[in-house]
């Protein structure tokens, strides 16, 4: 176990989230000490092992793709934080969203767009989660690729119950979820 080990907390008196910090707030603080390990150890690909620059050369089935652009293509993520939860990646091995082109952010935003309205119509969620972690610090697990989140929500989401029950409620099988994604897709072109 690394130094911030559980064994190191046995016997320390834990006060409430609201009495700790310069100003109390009603903001409640999740303890994830877990996540240190991927933080010291997640150690980012290098190019030749990156795993958007080798997603397009397998099969779209194999990838978990869904759909490729002239400069972007969109898959499915690996360890998705909801069914459905799909990742718009440029082809190019860039790591910042300053250093895309014109072309590639624009066809990333319409990627983004096209992802929305195939996910409404395969998940029927009620709002989405879209954004980009720039760099490690930012949390982004594989920071020099860039690439966008298109997370499904719903309303009857259980937002902690990952972290809390160390559970997910993943309801479909990553191959029949891009098989429907993908359906929908071309179905919508």
């Amino acid at each position: 176990m690394n130094h911030y080990g559980a064994e190191e907390f046995e016997g320390v008196d834990l006060r409430s989230a609201s009495t700790f910090g310069a100003v109390p707030d009603e903001f409640q603080r999740l303890w994830t000490p877990h996540r240190l390990a991927y933080i010291e150890n997640g150690q980012q690909p290098s190019k030749d092992d990156c795993p958007f620059c080798l997603a397009p050369e397998m099969s779209d089935e194999e990838a978990l793709i869904v759909h490729r652009g002239t400069h972007a293509f969109v898959l499915l993520n690996l360890y998705p934080y909801n069914s459905g939860h799909l990742l718009v990646c440029p082809y190019r091995h860039i790591a910042m969203y300053d250093e895309a082109t014109v072309e590639e952010t624009a066809e990333i935003a319409s990627l983004t767009q096209e992802a929305m309205r195939v996910l409404k119509k395969v998940a029927r969620n009620d709002g989405y989660n879209i954004g980009m972690n720039q760099g490690r610090v930012a949390g982004a697990g594989i920071a020099d690729h860039l690439h966008q989140h298109v997370v499904p929500r719903w309303a009857t989401d259980s937002n902690f119950f990952p972290i809390i029950a160390k559970s997910k409620a993943i309801t479909a099988l990553l191959g029949d979820v891009r098989s429907a994604v993908a359906q929908a897709w071309r179905e919508q072109n």
